[in-house]
């Protein structure tokens, strides 16, 4: 099935599988603005385990496509996991702070 928009001078002729290819790369562009986003939104956090913050987003993208609606789950996804990661990245903080009162102990 074709389509034809047709402007004053010219004839596009457009497919179905144009259509969905250029609503597909609307798609991955949305997911790829909301990854930035997320991933700038935790960067005064993320000092040493940027890849972790990294690992996190690429997760919950890879469970955002096994879903209908990707980029309606992505978002709150990303945000969930890379909170995780900030909180276990301040737990990990306070062990290494308390480390030495161990030590001395011992």
């Amino acid at each position: 099935m074709t389509t034809k928009n047709t402007n004053s001078n010219s004839t596009t002729v457009q497919t179905i599988a144009d259509r969905c290819r250029q609503s597909c790369h609307r798609l991955l562009a949305g997911i790829e603005r909301a990854k930035s986003k997320i991933i700038n939104e935790f960067r005064p956090t993320r000092e040493s385990q940027e890849n972790l913050f990294k690992q996190a987003v690429s997760e919950a993208e890879a469970l955002a496509w096994q879903t209908p609606y990707p980029h309606l789950f992505f978002p709150s996804l990303a945000v969930e996991k890379v909170q995780a990661v900030a909180a276990w990245q301040t737990r990990q903080q306070l062990l290494r702070q308390r480390q030495p009162l161990f030590a001395e102990a011992a």
